[in-house]
């Protein structure tokens, strides 16, 4: 059987320097070490900092914390919750990805110019929820034609973009901006990687009998490829780990592609593809 791995597959950048950076702490830190949410959304990789000592903590218990090191992932957080960090004393390294730090300056300096903030992503995303924190006026989060055509009237506008969104569908947006001459100026930040990895993935998708995309169960990228995948390849599997293939479900098949979220380590991707390889 033919196996295509695609090159873009596993870490990002801005999530390998923010696992780097947990690994590090756990050598140098003296006392309690948190992170702010899941560093990645990886459920092996976070097991294992668990068990080295990593606590992971969310909005409510950060408000207990009274000493120690907190590692802001690299989904960024909103200004006030950074503030709360080291309102309380702790001692904050902040590993945002440098893609989402640009987000948060551009909507930030909007902000304080009076200008409407809009975002192009999933509200309930922390990215997305970290990049309001830094809007100081009005802002809203749209994911669909029929989000943005409900907007109120908006004053000199600016429409930014999850690092992770769909292509395709911020394309849509605006495309409708221009058709509809809205007053919102248009700044695409959706990240080179990303745009890089779901073209790939749906270049190899469209070559193949079968597709297998391996990645966290609430990794938004990864659920983006997915959907990707499945519009140009049925026989799409969404899968988390070897664990989760089933091999016989490649027995018809003469060609199969892989590729994977950015949080997927470099080793579960070997597996994978060594274990499809010998099917």
């Amino acid at each position: 059987m033919e196996v295509i791995l695609a090159k873009t597959a596993g870490f990002c950048f801005g999530v390998k320097r923010a696992v780097d950076k947990v690994y590090e702490q756990i050598e140098k830190a003296g006392g309690p070490l948190y992170t702010y949410g899941p560093i990645i959304h990886n459920e092996q990789v976070v097991s294992e900092l668990e068990e080295k000592g990593v606590h992971v903590v969310d909005e409510d218990r950060l408000q207990e914390l009274q000493e120690g090191t907190i590692i802001i992932r690299s989904h960024g957080v909103g200004r006030a919750v950074q503030e709360q960090m080291e309102r309380q004393g702790l001692k904050v390294i902040d590993v945002t990805c440098p893609f989402v730090k640009k987000i948060h300056r551009i909507v930030a300096e909007a902000s304080a110019a009076g200008r409407d903030v809009v975002i192009a992503g999933n509200a309930s995303h922390p990215e997305v929820k970290g990049i309001v924190g830094w809007c100081s006026g009005r802002s809203w989060v749209v994911e669909s034609p029929e989000d943005l055509e409900s907007l109120p009237p908006l004053k000199d506008a600016i429409l930014v973009s999850q690092t992770t969104f769909h292509y395709k569908k911020f394309k849509e947006l605006v495309d409708i901006i221009f058709e509809k001459n809205y007053n919102i100026a248009v700044v695409n930040t959706i990240c080179n990687a990303t745009q890089e990895r779901q073209i790939e993935a749906r270049e190899i998708a469209g070559r193949v009998d079968a597709m297998i995309v391996i990645g966290g169960s609430h990794s938004s990228n990864t659920q983006k490829l997915v959907e990707i995948c499945q519009s140009v390849c049925p026989k799409t599997y969404f899968i988390q780990a070897l664990e989760d293939l089933h091999s016989q479900s490649f027995a018809p098949v003469r060609s199969v592609g892989i590729t994977a979220g950015a949080s997927t380590p470099k080793t579960i991707i070997e597996e994978v593809s060594a274990h499809v390889g010998r099917v």
